[in-house]
């Protein structure tokens, strides 16, 4: 294959188009969430991810398991869970079995902030793709995105 290779053209077109998507969707849900309840698309997120964690064995999200859940680094979760611990919206604490473990729990205040930011997040998505699937070159994205099984 050389780089003018049109499979690999094809395959280079259709991840600009996936990246086009994914910014867009990013951007107008950011603005939705910053203006309505001064929430970054990161911040919610996260509050989400932690908001399922529970008490049973292995309910509990080790900072790694964040990071990858919400595709950040290590470090970056950890500035970010210090933002939001911050504002009263998480709270850390020490693991029971591994004293060297630090859990973090959504606060009453984040659960509440994080209801109130649900619809307001799932409108901005559902107007995002509404936008972009009258894009030909992202409909057919749209629809991808549309038709993938919910998972529990």
């Amino acid at each position: 294959m050389t780089a003018t290779d049109p499979a690999l053209t094809a395959l280079a077109q259709g991840w600009c188009a996936l990246s086009l998507l994914h910014g867009k969707i990013d951007a107008h849900i950011e603005r939705a969430l910053q203006s309505g309840h001064d929430l970054s698309v990161r911040e919610y997120s996260l509050l989400d991810v932690l908001s399922r964690q529970h008490s049973g064995p292995g309910g509990h999200l080790q900072m790694k398991q964040v990071a990858d859940a919400v595709v950040l680094s290590q470090s970056a979760t950890t500035r970010l869970v210090t933002r939001l611990e911050d504002r009263g919206l998480l709270t850390r604490y020490l693991c029971d079995t591994d004293r060297r473990g630090i859990y973090t729990d959504v606060t009453e205040s984040g659960l509440a902030l994080l209801a109130q930011a649900r619809p307001t997040n799932d409108r901005a998505l559902r107007e995002a793709l509404d936008e972009a699937a009258g894009n030909p070159q992202l409909a057919p994205l749209v629809r991808t995105v549309e038709a993938l099984p919910i998972s529990a």
